[in-house]
């Protein structure tokens, strides 16, 4: 089956600058799961199907190396002056955590949050989940589940349960600390390499194998070292959440004396397998004590950062300067890490931010931050058929309407997609050579009924914090409306109406 699809602004892909072009009222065509032509002049007869996408642009699949996998992430946590509420209190994590969910509500779950990612232009994604409503982490059977929606969705995956040898807590006079348990990381461990071993290369390549442990603070150093060992001997990439915040400096440098970057070059884990989220928090920040000491080039030497500014200035941080570390040669991917997974809003608080953080309107050009998005997530991944369309490469597609009402006129299509669309505009998207979002819409899936499901399933977890809580409050304690509750007061009229 051959596909051409036209569309007044594509986004090819020259491979002798190996950067993005932009090309006007172009042409991709692509047979079976590859792309075999993009710009001009070919016939159309020689197509089994022809899609004129009109006013729009067309460019790769999103890269999203952060992504929801979840319905709360930056939800409930990102408005409080006090989070303390929302993590485990010492008290229930002694008791035995329990989860919140059965097996079969944890599946559907993470196909919801998949079906989101779709939703929003994103063809290949590594995830993230809480763990907050776990019994500890991610389990074996909870990522085949994982994989196969994954599969039945369309959706291109890097795979692996999340593990971990301690969980934050909160102690009953609100101290904050962390509840170990060294064997539940060493199992959780083993379960990951099971994992990556039976599913890496499955449903034709869409499946790949990840080690994915939780953050940097929540490891010992022989669960990390073993996690490096491990990666080395699958040969997969190890994705560990670290430089996301003082705290986490803090807890470093008092538990093992070193930086973050220094324990993970103490481990091995510090090269070329190593995806770091955030990596914000490094010497010379506006908020960490100590100068610049060739962070930068370390964060160089590995596979790439994983970069999440939408989520970040949700909990009020950002990356200080995004221009510096590109000029650093630190290879830099894009993840929405929250809910809703909208790359394009992501794309456009980056660019913002960079202005703000920096005080030059031409930082994070629109351009730069399109290419972490696909290029950069590609390269991290050690992938060359991923993040461009060019002959050759997987026929990973989004179609972004630019015809919408509220769009407004179209300046250059690439800024104008940052500026005045969202996620909600994403029409159409191709993984793999197969239409997985068509109109903005889900094919097979019935939208109402898993509306209805995962908002009986939110307000569940949401519940579910009160018997974590250190202070034992309610959940409409811990999460009151941005109003009070109340009956609307009488109107002007009507009171004057009583008086007469």
């Amino acid at each position: 089956m051959r596909t051409l699809v036209t569309a007044s602004h594509v986004i090819g892909y020259d491979p002798e600058a190996d950067d993005h072009v932009l090309i006007r009222d172009g042409q991709v065509v692509y047979e079976g799961n590859r792309i075999v032509h993009v710009g001009h002049g070919h016939d159309p007869a020689d197509c089994d199907v022809v899609i004129d996408a009109g006013l729009a642009l067309v460019g790769p699949g999103f890269v999203d190396l952060d992504a929801l996998a979840d319905i709360d992430h930056a939800l409930l946590d990102t408005w409080h002056a006090d989070g303390r509420g929302l993590q485990w209190s010492q008290e229930y994590a002694n008791g035995g955590p329990a989860a919140v969910f059965d097996a079969d509500d944890r599946a559907f779950l993470r196909a919801y949050a998949l079906g989101q990612l779709l939703r929003n232009g994103i063809t290949t994604a590594m995830p993230i989940a809480a763990e907050t409503h776990s019994d500890w982490a991610e389990t074996y059977d909870d990522l085949m589940s994982v994989a196969d929606s994954a599969a039945r969705l369309g959706l291109r995956m890097y795979l692996g349960p999340s593990y971990r040898s301690a969980v934050p807590v909160v102690t009953a006079d609100g101290n904050r600390t962390l509840h170990w348990r060294p064997e539940r990381g060493e199992a959780g461990l083993a379960d990951a390499i099971r994992f990556v071993r039976d599913v890496d290369g499955a449903h034709d390549g869409l499946i790949r194998g990840a080690l994915l442990p939780c953050r940097i603070e929540t490891l010992t150093p022989e669960l990390m070292r073993a996690t490096a060992r491990a990666a080395e001997d699958l040969d997969c990439l190890v994705r560990l959440h670290c430089l996301q915040g003082t705290g986490e400096l803090r807890e470093l440098a008092d538990r093992h004396h070193t930086t973050p970057l220094g324990l993970l070059k103490e481990t091995g884990l510090l090269g070329g397998r190593l995806l770091i989220p955030h990596a914000i928090y490094i010497g010379g920040h506006g908020e960490v004590d100590t100068p610049y000491a060739g962070e930068l080039d370390d964060l160089a030497t590995i596979a790439g950062i994983v970069h999440c500014p939408h989520t970040m200035v949700r909990y009020g941080a950002a990356l200080e300067d995004f221009d510096r570390y590109r000029a650093a040669g630190v290879t830099i991917a894009m993840g929405t890490d929250s809910f809703p997974p909208d790359m394009i809003r992501n794309m456009d608080y980056g660019t913002n931010l960079s202005k703000l953080t920096t005080g030059r309107l031409e930082a994070g050009s629109a351009a730069d931050y399109h290419r972490a998005a696909t290029l950069g997530g590609a390269r991290a991944l050690g992938r060359d058929d991923l993040g461009r369309l060019a002959p050759g490469a997987l026929a990973d597609l989004v179609v972004v309407r630019l015809d919408g009402p509220r769009t407004g006129p179209v300046d250059d299509p690439v800024r104008t997609m940052l500026m005045n669309t969202s996620g909600a505009d994403v029409d159409t998207v191709v993984v793999d050579g197969r239409t997985v979002l068509r109109g903005g819409t889900l094919p097979g899936v019935d939208e109402t009924a898993w509306r209805l499901r995962a908002q009986g399933l939110f307000d569940r977890m949401k519940d579910a914090y009160a018997g974590r809580d250190y202070l034992h409050r309610t959940t409409a304690e811990l999460f009151p409306g941005s109003f009070r509750s109340g009956d609307q007061p009488p109107s002007c009229s009507s009171s004057a109406a009583s008086v007469r």
